[in-house]
C-alpha cells in the first residue's frame, strides 16, 4: 500500500518526494546541500547529470511503500520514460540544516 507523501515522517525527505513528483527542479535543488552527492546501484554519479536523465528529462515518480530510519530510508515504485517501473529502495543523509547532504539508490 502506497505511503502519501503528505504522510512521509522525514520533512526534508517528504520534500523531495514531492518535488520529485511534481517535477519542480527549483524545490528539488533548493533541498539539496551545496555539496550533495548520491550514488545509484552502488557507484557514485554525477549528482547534476543523474538528476537530469533520471528524473527530470525523463518524467520520474515515485510511489513510497514503506519507510523506515524515521524516514529517512525508503523502499519504493520508481517510474521514468526510460527504465519503466522498478522497485527501487532510497536512503537519504540530512544536514544540521535540514537538507539532504547524500542519497543513495538501487534496484530493491
Amino acid at each position: 500500500m502506497t505511503i502519501q507523501t503528505a504522510k512521509l515522517s522525514d520533512p526534508a525527505v517528504r520534500a523531495f518526494v514531492a518535488a520529485l513528483n511534481s517535477h519542480d527542479r527549483e524545490a528539488f535543488m533548493s533541498l539539496l546541500a551545496p555539496d550533495a552527492t548520491m550514488s545509484d546501484d552502488g557507484s557514485d554519479r554525477d549528482l547534476a547529470d543523474w538528476i537530469d536523465q533520471e528524473i527530470f528529462s525523463t518524467h520520474g515518480h515515485m510511489d513510497v511503500d514503506n519507510e523506515s530510519n524515521g524516514g529517512r530510508s525508503l523502499l519504493a515504485r520508481y517510474s521514468n520514460d526510460t527504465w519503466g517501473e522498478m522497485r527501487t529502495r532510497w536512503s537519504f543523509t540530512v544536514d544540521g540544516d535540514g537538507r539532504i547532504s547524500r542519497f543513495e539508490t538501487g534496484q530493491a
